[in-house]
């Protein structure tokens, strides 16, 4: 009879949700094999088993960021108003930064500083941009955009997105601010800025 498969992905992922949760609320230094080990109730063997160390780890955490984010993204449907398709990307960025802040660090904030993701992991991270770019693209052909470089106006977008939501997880945006209707009033605004 074979033996039970104890390093799993369900360990797999917990070892990297926890992962990101320590490199997000205590940063770089927390993050020990060992320690990550004893939070996830495993044992280091079965970190190198799964990773083989801590760089291969932290690529991997990078991966499984962009995969979440990436997904999420990728499900917003096409319609035939490719505006209020990317106005509806914003929103998912949003969605999914909020879901899944213990990775939106490791994304965006190089949380580990000497962290260096491989080539493909790059490359993998760069396709999440691709639908935006798409979508503007669409609206450029379509006339609801001026005619721009699809990826500048993307970019444009893409940041906004990106410094409102920073300040949201990193607790900087001021008391009293409804973060919800401001950031789609934001997205919208800028969006409707691209408008030929």
């Amino acid at each position: 009879m074979p033996r039970p498969k104890t390093h799993d992905d369900a360990l797999r992922v917990r070892l990297l949700h926890r992962a990101g949760e320590l490199l997000s609320a205590e940063g770089p230094g927390a993050l020990s094999l060992r320690r990550l080990a004893a939070d996830v109730n495993t044992s280091t063997t079965a970190v190198y088993s799964l990773f083989g160390g801590k760089s291969a780890l932290l690529n991997a955490l990078y991966d499984e960021a962009f995969r979440r984010f990436g997904e999420r993204v990728a499900e917003v449907p096409e319609t035939e108003d490719p505006v209020e398709d990317i106005v509806r990307m914003g929103l998912v960025y949003r969605e999914s930064a909020l879901a899944d802040p213990q990775f939106y660090l490791v994304m965006f904030g190089r949380a580990v500083p000497s962290f260096e993701p491989a080539e493909e992991s790059r490359e993998a991270a760069r396709r999440t941009f691709l639908p935006v770019v798409r979508n503007v693209g669409r609206a450029v052909r379509a006339g609801l955009f001026a005619e721009v470089p699809h990826e500048d106006a993307a970019l444009a977008l893409w940041g906004l997105a990106h410094g409102l939501v920073s300040l949201e997880i990193n607790g900087n945006l001021p008391p009293g601010v409804e973060v919800a209707p401001m950031y789609e009033r934001a997205v919208r605004a800028q969006a409707d800025g691209w408008r030929g």
